[in-house]
C-alpha cells in the first residue's frame, strides 16, 4: 500500500480531536480524510480545527462517498461492534478505542470480521506505547527484578465522565471506561492472564455531581490473582479532582520497579515560605501520555503499510473486557469471580 494511509475518524469528540491532531502534526504516513459524528456542531468544530472537509453524520455515508483505507473509532462503547464490523466488511483496517465492546460475543464478532477480511485490528491501549511503560516492560521481561510476584496499578482521573459512561447499561461503568488500561497493563507486565478478581466499589461524589445512573460508583478497588499465583491490585477514582494520576508498582523475587510519578513536570515553584515548594501534576490524560498517543497511531499506520500484526490485538481487548465483566459481576454479587465464569460458552456476558 502506498502512503499516506487514508483514514476516516469516527467520533469527533475529545479523543477524536486528539487522534486527528496526532495524525495532522506527527504522522505524515497517515491522513484524516473524513470525519464522522452524529452531532453537527461537534463535527464542524473538529473538522474546522484540523482542516477535514469531508464530514458525515454516519459511517455508512462516509464509506459510501470517500475512499479510505482505515477507520479510527472513538465513539461510545455500545457503538463499537456495529461500527467495527461495518468497516471490516468493506475492507477497512481498524483502530478501536478501549473498551473494545460491551460483551465478549461482540469482541468475538469484531475479531472475526477483521480476521476474515485480512485486516489490521489494533486496540487503543496507549500505555503499551508510553516510553516509561515500554522501558519498564523490557527490563521486567529481561528478568531484572526477577519473577513478578505482585503488581499495583492505579488510574485516577479528575473529571466526571459523560452520562453514558456512568451507566452500566451503556458502558459497563468506571472499571471499563477508566480501569481498562489497568486491566490490560497488569496482564501485559505480569506476563500472565488474570484468573480471579474481587471488586469493591463506593460512591462519594455522585449525588453532588449529578450522577444518577443505577449502580454508579466513583471509587473502585480490585484485587486480582493471575494464572501462576501472582497477585495484583487496581485502584480507580473518577472524579478525583487533584489531577490525572497513573502509576504502577511491580514487586519481583529480586527487586521492585515503579512506573510513573505524581510529578507532572520537572519544575519546582516557591513563592512563599508558608506554601513551600510546589511541583505541578498532570492536569489531564493527554498530557501524561502525549508520546504514547503519538506512538500508538504511528504504530497503527506502520502495521497497515508493512502488513504486520499490531502489538495490541483484539485478543488483548477481549481479555480486558472479560476483566470488566468479571469485576462488575464481583461487586454486584459481592464475591470473588473467576474469569472463566464470564468466558465460558459463547463468551456472552451473564
Amino acid at each position: 500500500m502506498k502512503h499516506p494511509v487514508r483514514i476516516c475518524m469516527v467520533g469527533a469528540g475529545r479523543v477524536g480531536k486528539l487522534h486527528s491532531g496526532t495524525l495532522k502534526r506527527h504522522v505524515p504516513q497517515g491522513d484524516v480524510v473524513a470525519l464522522v459524528d452524529p452531532y453537527q456542531a461537534v463535527l464542524d468544530e473538529t473538522g474546522d480545527q484540523f482542516g477535514i472537509d469531508s464530514r458525515y453524520t454516519s459511517l455508512e455515508e462516509a464509506l459510501d462517498k470517500v475512499q479510505v483505507d482505515a477507520v479510527i473509532i472513538t465513539t461510545p462503547t455500545f457503538t463499537h461492534r456495529e461500527l467495527a464490523v461495518m468497516a471490516a466488511a468493506q475492507g477497512k483496517h481498524i483502530f478501536l478505542e478501549k473498551p473494545m465492546a460491551m460483551r465478549l460475543d461482540e469482541c468475538d464478532a469484531i475479531i472475526a470480521a477483521a480476521q476474515d477480511n485480512g485486516l489490521v485490528l489494533q486496540l487503543g491501549f496507549m500505555r503499551r506505547f508510553d516510553p516509561e511503560f515500554t522501558a519498564a516492560a523490557e527490563r521486567i521481561f529481561a528478568g531484572e527484578i526477577g519473577q513478578p510476584m505482585m503488581i499495583k496499578s492505579l488510574t485516577h482521573g479528575p473529571g466526571l465522565p459523560p452520562a453514558w459512561a456512568n451507566d452500566l447499561k451503556t458502558s459497563n461503568g468506571m472499571i471499563a471506561e477508566v480501569n481498562s488500561h489497568d486491566l490490560d497493563c497488569t496482564r501485559w507486565l505480569m506476563g500472565a492472564n488474570p484468573e480471579r478478581i474481587y471488586v469493591e466499589t463506593a460512591n462519594f461524589k455522585g449525588d453532588e455531581r449529578g450522577a444518577t445512573a443505577e449502580h454508579f460508583y466513583d471509587n473502585m478497588l480490585a484485587t486480582v490473582r493471575f494464572e501462576g499465583g501472582a497477585m495484583g491490585s487496581i485502584s480507580g477514582i473518577c472524579p478525583c479532582d487533584y489531577g490525572y494520576d497513573a502509576r504502577v508498582e511491580i514487586v519481583g523475587k529480586q527487586g521492585i520497579m515503579q512506573i510513573g510519578s505524581m510529578r507532572g513536570m520537572d519544575v519546582i515553584v516557591c513563592v512563599n515560605r508558608d506554601q513551600g515548594l510546589i511541583t505541578p501534576i498532570y492536569k489531564r490524560w493527554p498530557e501524561r501520555f502525549a508520546w504514547a498517543y503519538i506512538n500508538e497511531i504511528e504504530h497503527f499506520v506502520s502495521c497497515i503499510l508493512e502488513e504486520k500484526e499490531p502489538a495490541v490485538t483484539g485478543i488483548d481487548g477481549r481479555w480486558a473486557v472479560a476483566g470488566v465483566l468479571a469485576g462488575t459481576k464481583s461487586f454486584l454479587e459481592e464475591r470473588p469471580v473467576y474469569l472463566r465464569e464470564v468466558m465460558d460458552g459463547a463468551g456472552a456476558a451473564r
